[in-house]
């Protein structure tokens, strides 16, 4: 929606009233059911899985194709009823690492859990809520499968393009694997992420780090992404060129399948080949979705009302997906429109 310039003060009423706005809008979008996937295979017989962040957007898709591979999955949870009615019985639910007997054998762990970054300001408590839900954890898996007597051949453990920080304008560089942190928060918070998970490596285990991009997928960031659009009020957020690399949600279970057949450790960045800039999205979505575009929304008051956080929506990276495709990985959606299209509906 256009922005006229305004007081940070109504700028955060006007966000809050639309922050519900979107909130209803979102959960309805997320009442559609995806697109069925294609089966993945993660391996050729069935295997002891550990899965964290189980019952979020990534989570519950894994847990899916797990099952529907012939995997026996346990999954770490706080909301263990849930899960439980979540998959239908089919899981075993823990609370924390210390239910489970150093004598339990997986040989497969995926480390998904982590709050939403998109939301409160980054206060110093905020921050610490962040890296308390994705560091701390991590490293508590992580001395569980130090003392455990069978350690997992392989570590999924989830990071984010974050980790490269922010691409300044007008540099078109594609950002590969070996592309270096940035002394930022997001840039931080992935790097020290990805060091608690690599403590793994110590004791045998190989540590896939995924940097994933932005999902699509009919929960997660794109029923709030499309509202706008939706609603024919959609347009650049700031000038609009900001790149966004982003990845179909199908694709990323799929690429999970891919690192757990190969066993292979390293980082890997989890987007699609083809980045667009953010206008470059907004006008898809539009055409997709036959609705007009051209609203602008100033980057100034955004700044105003989110602080640093503003960096996730008003710049971006264009990044590769470098190692995936080196090892053969067949992306499903390469491109944009496609994407879309199959979650539309």
């Amino acid at each position: 929606m256009a922005c006229s310039p305004c007081s940070p003060g109504l700028c955060g009423i006007g966000v809050g009233v639309s922050g519900v706005r979107d909130g209803l809008a979102a959960r309805a979008l997320g009442k559609q059911a995806e697109q069925p996937a294609e089966p993945v295979r993660f391996a050729d017989t069935p295997r002891e899985v550990l899965v964290t962040g189980a019952t979020g957007f990534i989570g519950q898709k894994l847990v899916a194709a797990l099952l529907a591979d012939g995997h026996r999955v346990t999954v770490l949870t706080r909301q263990a009823r849930a899960a439980a009615w979540m998959f239908n019985g089919r899981i075993e639910c823990i609370a924390s690492m210390d239910a489970l007997p150093r004598s339990r054998r997986f040989d497969l762990v995926v480390n998904l859990a982590g709050a939403p970054v998109l939301g409160w300001r980054w206060s110093a408590g905020r921050r610490a809520v962040l890296r308390r839900s994705r560091v701390s954890l991590t490293q508590k898996l992580v001395d569980w499968i130090a003392t455990a007597e069978h350690k997992p051949a392989l570590l999924l453990s989830a990071s984010a393009i974050g980790y490269y920080g922010v691409q300044a304008r007008g540099d078109d560089r594609a950002l590969t694997e070996d592309a270096p942190p940035q002394p930022i928060f997001m840039s931080d918070l992935c790097r020290e992420w990805e060091e608690a998970a690599r403590g793994a490596q110590a004791f045998g285990v190989q540590v896939a780090r995924m940097r994933i991009g932005v999902v699509l997928g009919r929960s997660g960031a794109l029923p709030m992404m499309l509202l706008p659009v939706k609603l024919g009020i959609g347009g650049p957020l700031g000038d609009g060129r900001q790149w966004l690399s982003w990845i179909h949600v199908n694709d990323v279970i799929a690429a999970m399948g891919h690192l757990a057949r190969r066993g292979e450790g390293g980082a890997f960045n989890l987007v699609a080949p083809e980045s667009v800039s953010q206008a470059q999205f907004g006008r898809t979505a539009a055409r997709v979705h036959r609705r007009p575009f051209g609203f602008p929304t100033p980057g100034l008051p955004m700044r105003a009302v989110l602080g640093e956080q503003a960096d996730l929506l008003l710049e971006g990276q264009r990044v590769l997906p470098e190692r995936l495709l080196a090892g053969g990985f067949s992306f499903r959606y390469p491109h944009l429109e496609g994407a879309l299209r199959s979650l539309a509906g």
